[in-house]
Protein backbone atom coordinates (compact mmCIF):
# COMPACT_ATOMS: atom_id res chain seq x y z
CA UNK A 1 0.00 0.00 0.00
CA UNK A 2 2.88 2.39 0.72
CA UNK A 3 4.21 1.98 -2.84
CA UNK A 4 0.84 3.08 -4.25
CA UNK A 5 0.93 6.18 -2.03
CA UNK A 6 4.45 7.00 -3.23
CA UNK A 7 3.36 6.66 -6.86
CA UNK A 8 0.39 8.89 -6.23
CA UNK A 9 2.59 11.55 -4.64
CA UNK A 10 5.05 11.35 -7.53
CA UNK A 11 2.26 11.91 -10.07
CA UNK A 12 1.03 14.91 -8.11
CA UNK A 13 4.49 16.47 -8.07
CA UNK A 14 4.94 15.94 -11.78
CA UNK A 15 1.69 17.68 -12.66
CA UNK A 16 2.55 20.58 -10.33
CA UNK A 17 5.94 20.89 -12.02
CA UNK A 18 4.31 21.00 -15.47
CA UNK A 19 1.88 23.66 -14.33
CA UNK A 20 4.70 25.68 -12.79
CA UNK A 21 6.69 25.49 -16.03
CA UNK A 22 3.83 26.97 -18.03
CA UNK A 23 3.30 29.74 -15.50
CA UNK A 24 6.94 30.88 -15.33
CA UNK A 25 7.48 34.47 -16.36
CA UNK A 26 9.28 34.89 -19.66
CA UNK A 27 10.83 38.13 -18.48
CA UNK A 28 12.72 36.39 -15.66
CA UNK A 29 16.10 34.83 -16.47
CA UNK A 30 15.94 31.12 -17.12
CA UNK A 31 18.46 28.44 -16.34
CA UNK A 32 16.96 25.83 -18.65
CA UNK A 33 18.01 27.30 -22.00
CA UNK A 34 18.85 25.26 -25.06
CA UNK A 35 22.47 25.68 -26.07
CA UNK A 36 23.14 27.55 -29.30
CA UNK A 37 25.14 24.59 -30.65
CA UNK A 38 22.25 22.19 -30.12
CA UNK A 39 19.80 24.58 -31.74
CA UNK A 40 22.15 25.26 -34.67
CA UNK A 41 22.52 21.52 -35.26
CA UNK A 42 18.76 21.01 -35.13
CA UNK A 43 18.11 23.96 -37.45
CA UNK A 44 20.73 22.70 -39.93
CA UNK A 45 19.03 19.30 -39.93
CA UNK A 46 15.63 20.94 -40.50
CA UNK A 47 17.09 22.77 -43.51
CA UNK A 48 18.68 19.59 -44.85
CA UNK A 49 15.45 17.60 -44.35
CA UNK A 50 13.39 20.30 -46.06
CA UNK A 51 15.90 20.70 -48.88
CA UNK A 52 15.51 17.04 -49.84
CA UNK A 53 11.74 17.46 -50.18
CA UNK A 54 11.51 20.58 -52.36
CA UNK A 55 12.39 21.41 -55.94
CA UNK A 56 13.94 24.87 -55.68
CA UNK A 57 15.19 27.63 -53.43
CA UNK A 58 11.82 29.43 -53.33
CA UNK A 59 10.10 26.22 -52.26
CA UNK A 60 12.71 25.71 -49.54
CA UNK A 61 12.21 29.24 -48.22
CA UNK A 62 8.43 28.75 -48.29
CA UNK A 63 8.82 25.50 -46.35
CA UNK A 64 11.04 27.18 -43.73
CA UNK A 65 8.56 30.06 -43.51
CA UNK A 66 5.75 27.59 -42.87
CA UNK A 67 7.77 25.85 -40.16
CA UNK A 68 8.53 29.25 -38.63
CA UNK A 69 4.81 30.03 -38.57
CA UNK A 70 4.16 26.83 -36.65
CA UNK A 71 6.78 27.82 -34.10
CA UNK A 72 5.48 31.40 -33.97
CA UNK A 73 1.95 30.29 -33.14
CA UNK A 74 3.25 28.27 -30.21
CA UNK A 75 5.52 31.08 -29.00
CA UNK A 76 2.59 33.50 -29.12
CA UNK A 77 0.34 31.11 -27.19
CA UNK A 78 3.07 30.61 -24.59
CA UNK A 79 3.50 34.38 -24.14
CA UNK A 80 -0.21 34.92 -23.71
CA UNK A 81 -0.44 32.02 -21.25
CA UNK A 82 2.57 32.96 -19.12
CA UNK A 83 2.36 36.73 -19.08
CA UNK A 84 -0.99 37.50 -17.53
CA UNK A 85 -0.13 41.22 -17.38
CA UNK A 86 0.60 41.41 -21.12
CA UNK A 87 -2.46 42.18 -23.18
CA UNK A 88 -2.70 41.29 -26.82
CA UNK A 89 -2.02 44.28 -29.01
CA UNK A 90 -4.16 44.71 -32.10
CA UNK A 91 -2.44 47.76 -33.59
CA UNK A 92 0.50 47.31 -35.93
CA UNK A 93 3.20 49.44 -34.32
CA UNK A 94 2.71 48.23 -30.70
CA UNK A 95 2.62 44.65 -32.01
CA UNK A 96 5.92 45.14 -33.82
CA UNK A 97 7.45 46.78 -30.75
CA UNK A 98 6.31 43.76 -28.70
CA UNK A 99 7.99 41.41 -31.21
CA UNK A 100 11.09 43.61 -31.48
CA UNK A 101 11.71 43.76 -27.74
CA UNK A 102 9.92 41.12 -25.67
CA UNK A 103 9.72 38.23 -28.14
CA UNK A 104 13.21 38.73 -29.57
CA UNK A 105 14.72 38.90 -26.09
CA UNK A 106 12.93 35.73 -25.01
CA UNK A 107 13.96 33.80 -28.13
CA UNK A 108 17.47 35.13 -28.76
CA UNK A 109 18.57 36.70 -25.43
CA UNK A 110 18.78 40.15 -27.00
CA UNK A 111 16.60 42.81 -28.49
CA UNK A 112 16.52 43.14 -32.28
CA UNK A 113 18.83 45.88 -33.55
CA UNK A 114 16.18 48.08 -35.12
CA UNK A 115 12.59 48.41 -36.20
CA UNK A 116 12.05 50.54 -39.28
CA UNK A 117 9.41 51.53 -41.75
CA UNK A 118 9.93 50.92 -45.45
CA UNK A 119 10.39 53.95 -47.65
CA UNK A 120 8.74 52.20 -50.60
CA UNK A 121 5.48 51.08 -48.98
CA UNK A 122 3.77 52.65 -45.98
CA UNK A 123 2.43 49.29 -44.80
CA UNK A 124 5.86 47.63 -44.69
CA UNK A 125 8.02 47.42 -41.58
CA UNK A 126 11.37 45.72 -41.06
CA UNK A 127 12.83 44.19 -37.92
CA UNK A 128 16.60 44.13 -38.29
CA UNK A 129 18.96 41.85 -36.43
CA UNK A 130 22.51 42.27 -37.69
CA UNK A 131 23.76 39.00 -36.18
CA UNK A 132 20.86 36.56 -35.72
CA UNK A 133 21.97 33.74 -33.44
CA UNK A 134 20.14 30.99 -35.28
CA UNK A 135 21.80 31.84 -38.61
CA UNK A 136 25.31 32.04 -37.17
CA UNK A 137 26.35 28.51 -38.18
CA UNK A 138 24.30 28.11 -41.36
CA UNK A 139 26.09 28.34 -44.70
CA UNK A 140 24.73 27.77 -48.16
CA UNK A 141 26.58 26.30 -51.15
CA UNK A 142 27.44 28.60 -54.07
CA UNK A 143 24.61 27.29 -56.23
CA UNK A 144 22.18 28.37 -53.49
CA UNK A 145 23.63 31.84 -52.98
CA UNK A 146 20.17 33.46 -53.05
CA UNK A 147 18.86 31.15 -50.29
CA UNK A 148 17.86 32.94 -47.09
CA UNK A 149 17.40 30.77 -43.99
CA UNK A 150 15.95 33.88 -42.35
CA UNK A 151 12.62 32.80 -43.85
CA UNK A 152 12.20 30.76 -40.68
CA UNK A 153 12.42 33.93 -38.56
CA UNK A 154 10.04 35.69 -40.93
CA UNK A 155 7.52 32.90 -40.33
CA UNK A 156 7.80 33.31 -36.56
CA UNK A 157 7.21 37.07 -36.83
CA UNK A 158 4.35 36.58 -39.28
CA UNK A 159 2.55 34.11 -37.01
CA UNK A 160 2.86 36.36 -33.96
CA UNK A 161 1.61 39.37 -35.93
CA UNK A 162 -1.36 37.36 -37.22
CA UNK A 163 -2.04 36.16 -33.67
CA UNK A 164 -2.35 39.83 -32.69
CA UNK A 165 -4.87 40.38 -35.51
CA UNK A 166 -2.34 42.34 -37.60
CA UNK A 167 -2.18 41.23 -41.22
CA UNK A 168 1.28 40.06 -42.29
CA UNK A 169 2.77 38.93 -45.57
Amino acid sequence: MSQANNLLRLDTRTSKRSTMLLEQSIAKPRRDKVSLNAFAFLFAEIIRYSQNRVLGIQDLEAKLNELGKRVGVRVFELFMWREKSVHRETRVLPTLMFINTVVWRALFDKQADSLGRSTDNEDEYMITDNEPNILKYISAPKEMSSFSPGAFLAGIVEAIAEGCQCPAR
